[in-house]
């Protein structure tokens, strides 16, 4: 059976970022993908120019009727990345909420773009729209863990501050929270890192239970772009495929990234030349390299289940 997302992210001319880091490993997956471009830039803004242009909240709207108005706004994702701006904020969770009318359903998957390290790189009032209006109607969130800490008011110190704070999420609103990334101490020692994941089920009695899954992370020493936007869409991917199973489709998620990661920064160091950092157009992501590991990564990230 067909499955549609709705994608409504940024998009770049060159590289993958946002609608272009989603769409090509969606699609490879058999999913089908309409995507809404929320900026349209060159390149993205970790080069030293970039030209393009915004859309706003209206011509959003704009887009959307014009879907609704052919009857084609049945959906069973949506997927969000990256914005700026309140008022386009505000208007997809309106879309979200008329579509899940229409198909109770649908899956909305929120990467709650605010910040990262202690500090916001988004405008100060996002943070409540996010709070009060896009958790509640999400099914499926990738913070990090200052955006993590920031949506829910409680610091994370140990592994569990982390559990009480995905716990805090779910109450919120999302069944399934991923911390894709944490300053908690791995136990493979500090060339890791520590991400976590949780998922709420309702058993047939109507009762609940969680599982809860840690996954330790390889750090890589470079800066790539786009990585948020294709993490959140194998989080999509792999969760459809295995709904009731976090621990398999956050291995899955995770090995795919490891596969792009490492293929992007082996072709970068080869362009770069020995001993000399790569730029950002040699960090492009390796994406369409990688499609056999998209469609079927060999699992190199375990997760371990967590009481």
């Amino acid at each position: 059976m067909e499955c549609r997302v709705l994608s409504i992210q940024s998009h770049v001319v060159r590289g993958y970022v946002g609608n272009k880091s989603a769409s090509f490993p969606l699609q490879v997956l058999g999913f089908e993908v309409d995507s809404i471009n929320s900026v349209q830039f060159s390149n993205h803004t970790g080069y030293s120019h970039w030209k393009g242009q915004v859309l706003t909240a209206d011509e959003l709207h704009v887009l959307y009727e014009g879907i609704k108005l052919n009857n084609v706004h049945h959906y069973d994702y949506v997927l969000t990345g990256y914005t700026r701006d309140t008022s386009f904020l505000e208007m997809v969770v309106d879309i979200v909420q008329e579509l899940k009318r229409a198909n109770p359903n649908l899956v909305y998957v929120c990467d709650p773009v605010l910040g990262d390290h202690g500090s916001m790189y988004v405008p100060q009032n996002l943070y409540p729209v996010y709070k009060n209006k896009v958790v509640p109607v999400a099914d499926i969130i990738t913070p990090n863990q200052f955006e993590a800490e920031l949506l829910t008011g409680k610091n994370i110190s140990t592994e569990k501050d982390a559990v009480e704070v995905m716990d805090l999420l779910h109450a919120m609103g999302p069944d399934t929270v991923v911390i894709t990334s944490s300053d908690l101490p791995s136990r493979l020692g500090d060339r890791f890192l520590v991400s976590l994941g949780s998922q709420r089920h309702v058993r047939p009695d109507g009762s609940r239970t969680t599982q809860r899954v840690r996954i330790e992370v390889p750090k890589v020493d470079a800066v790539f772009v786009g990585t948020g936007d294709l993490f959140a869409a194998m989080l999509l991917a792999w969760t459809h495929h295995y709904p009731n199973d976090l621990k398999t489709a956050c291995e899955k998620t995770f090995s795919v990234m490891h596969h792009v990661i490492q293929r992007t920064i082996s072709y970068a160091h080869e362009l770069a030349g020995p001993g000399r950092r790569p730029s950002p157009p040699q960090l492009e992501l390796r994406m369409v390299q990688s499609k056999a590991d998209i469609e079927d990564p060999a699992i190199v990230t375990e997760a371990t289940v967590i009481s």
